[in-house]
């Protein structure tokens, strides 16, 4: 093994590597280093480990890893899902790429979203092949997941597929099937500027905003608490930014308000865009003044795989054999798992780590539960695999 090598199996080594690199998205931090040095350290090891490796762009000087192990006999073959990339570093409370162990912690941005998570699904794969595996492993790592999921968009596009697909998203060893997917809308409302004294002539766009936000309420209070998912519960909708008005002696002409509704499987871009437009239409019955435009902005769709699916049962049984509870929920942030279930590939969330950490101002991860994460993920593709 040649000097600064990672051992092969080692996913511990790995995450630390992995979590002093700088790989947060320039799409989201101005100036971001983005995954290239992820993937090359990453490729640089798994060759080493045995891994057939590509590498593919899915944005300029945004990489994509495919590192394939096993063969291709056995009857199913397996996808372990992760991304490179992190969110920014604003507000933490320790260094963000020192890699500082303390207590059986890992401490960096990205420890526990998601390169904890990386580390051990590397390793699993590494160690489920030299069980003789009848079919292939393919770990995709990709770009971007934080933004727009350009990596995971791009490499189904490739024609990458799999028979299941295990997303290393962290939850705490918890198998999670199923996840909301967001909606974002924005609503322009529309007034009529005029001096403050003649509201004779004027509209005001931010009042008239003020009585859509309090119909969204209505329907986040009463309407949405009457759909329901067994393990995610029911959907929501906040108003996330507003904006509007010229000066303090002038009617605004606009207020602009963007929201985000959060949606069950079964719920759709088109279903949400609907639901504000019926808003806008029950203000405009009682204030006929009400004019807006509405505007979707980006949609995301929910993940939903089936608690008696054949990727959840393996993970079960392996859970059980490893010695570990098994634990069912739902997902509370959105994956990657959503659109590889949308191109046919059942895929559900299970990793180490607590997504209550993710983006937070400290942000670690327990060194043994990625241990325990490549124990099962191992029995998990031997099983699946064979």
């Amino acid at each position: 093994m040649s000097e600064g090598a990672i051992a092969a199996g080692d996913a511990r080594t790995l995450a630390r590597a992995l979590v002093r690199i700088d790989s947060r998205n320039p799409g989201l931090s101005p100036g971001g280093a983005g995954e290239t040095a992820c993937v090359a350290l990453l490729r640089h090891t798994l060759d080493g480990w045995g891994f057939r490796t590509e590498v593919h762009e899915s944005l300029p000087g945004r990489p994509n890893l495919l590192a394939r192990i096993g063969g291709s006999r056995g009857p199913r073959g397996l996808m372990f899902s992760g991304h490179l990339d992190v969110v920014g570093i604003e507000g933490m409370v320790h260094p963000p790429f020192d890699g500082e162990e303390r207590n059986g912690r890992l401490y960096a941005r990205g420890a526990c979203d998601m390169k904890g998570g990386v580390a051990a699904m590397c390793a699993a794969a590494w160690r489920a092949a030299h069980a003789r595996l009848g079919g292939e492993i393919v770990v995709a790592l990709t770009a971007d997941e934080e933004f727009e999921s350009a990596g995971t968009r791009a490499m189904l596009e490739r024609g990458v597929r799999a028979d299941a697909a295990i997303v290393g998203e962290p939850t705490r060893l918890e198998i999670m099937p199923a996840h909301r997917g967001f909606v974002w809308i924005e609503v322009e409302v529309s007034g009529r500027a005029a001096h403050g004294s003649r509201w004779d002539v004027g509209v005001d766009a931010i009042r008239h905003a003020g009585l859509l936000l309090a119909e969204v309420d209505r329907i986040d209070a009463e309407e949405l608490p009457r759909r329901a998912h067994p393990l995610l519960g029911r959907p929501s909708v906040h108003a996330s930014t507003i904006g509007g008005g010229i000066g303090m002696s002038t009617y605004p002409d606009r207020c602009v308000v963007r929201f985000e509704r959060r949606t069950l499987p079964g719920e759709g871009g088109a279903d949400v865009l609907a639901e504000m437009e019926r808003a806008c239409a029950a203000v405009r019955a009682g204030r006929p003044s009400f004019a807006a435009d509405v505007r979707l902005l980006m949609s995301q769709g929910p993940s939903d795989v089936a608690v008696d699916a054949p990727i959840v049962r393996e993970l079960e049984r392996a859970l059980v054999d490893c010695g570990e509870p098994v634990r069912v929920a739902g997902m509370s942030a959105w994956t990657d798992a959503a659109l590889l279930n949308a191109a046919g590939i059942p895929a559900i969330c299970f990793g180490p780590g607590d997504i209550s950490l993710a983006h937070a101002a400290e942000e670690y991860i327990p060194l043994d539960e990625i241990d325990r994460a490549v124990s099962v993920l191992e029995v998990l593709a031997r099983r699946w695999c064979s």
